[in-house]
């Protein structure tokens, strides 16, 4: 069977890098993104464009028998989809803005692509899905300022995790990876005066994904695999 893997948030700095790497490995790849980076989608080599609000449970469906019927049963699945936002202390928030923002963006967004994904891996009992999730669900103290962030992106991790024991037993598996901050082009301008050397490459995250996916790690389910570089 081919090694047919969905990628959400595949227009971003990370989940460009990721396609890329996976193309490059022989993988089939649906790339996922909202409509407004059509663009940056189509200029993807290689890759299935699929422009959709993956908080959108019929258009999941829709997106996922166009896959199948174009590429083949999704095998592999990659949830990049996310975000952040701080902006200090939570005791200063003025609104619930922020909240509503990262609840969508971290944790609905991974929600609905799992609930898309696992039933048709565990009806073919197999499958790979690995999500990304940050340091601050294992180190939330790296993450003050930003607490809706971290709290998010903790959720969206104990959920993969819960799944993964759910379905061990019919051949899927759900892994994270904790990456600390991300040597992209947004973060280097939101923090010019940082270490960039001490940060992790899009390149390093998407050959640990790549590893989660392959068959050396049919041991491997429920983990939450820390990449910090030396931040």
């Amino acid at each position: 069977m081919p090694n047919v893997t969905l990628v959400t948030g595949a227009a971003g700095a990370l989940g460009s890098a990721v396609v890329a790497y996976l193309v490059q490995q022989g993988h089939k790849v649906a790339a996922v993104d909202l409509p407004r980076a059509s663009e940056r989608l189509g200029k993807l080599q290689g890759a299935l464009a699929l422009p959709f609000d993956g908080n959108d449970a019929n258009a999941w469906h829709q997106n996922l028998t166009r896959v199948e019927r174009e590429l083949g049963p999704v095998t592999g699945a990659v949830l990049v989809a996310g975000g952040w936002q701080g902006g200090g202390p939570l005791h200063t928030r003025t609104s619930d803005d922020i909240w509503e923002i990262m609840i969508g963006a971290n944790l609905a967004s991974a929600y609905r692509a799992l609930r898309a994904l696992v039933p048709g891996m565990v009806e073919r009992k197999a499958g790979s899905i690995v999500l990304i999730g940050s340091r601050a669900a294992d180190r939330p103290d790296t993450s003050a300022g930003a607490a809706e962030y971290a709290a998010t992106k903790s959720a969206a991790v104990a959920m993969c995790q819960t799944v993964a024991a759910e379905v061990l037993g019919n051949g899927v598996r759900v892994n994270a990876v904790l990456p600390s901050t991300i040597d992209t082009p947004a973060n280097r301008a939101g923090m010019p005066k940082a270490d960039f050397s001490s940060w992790v490459s899009p390149s390093s995250i998407a050959s640990v994904i790549g590893f989660l996916l392959s068959d050396a790690s049919r041991d491997v389910s429920g983990a939450a695999i820390p990449v910090y570089g030396r931040a």
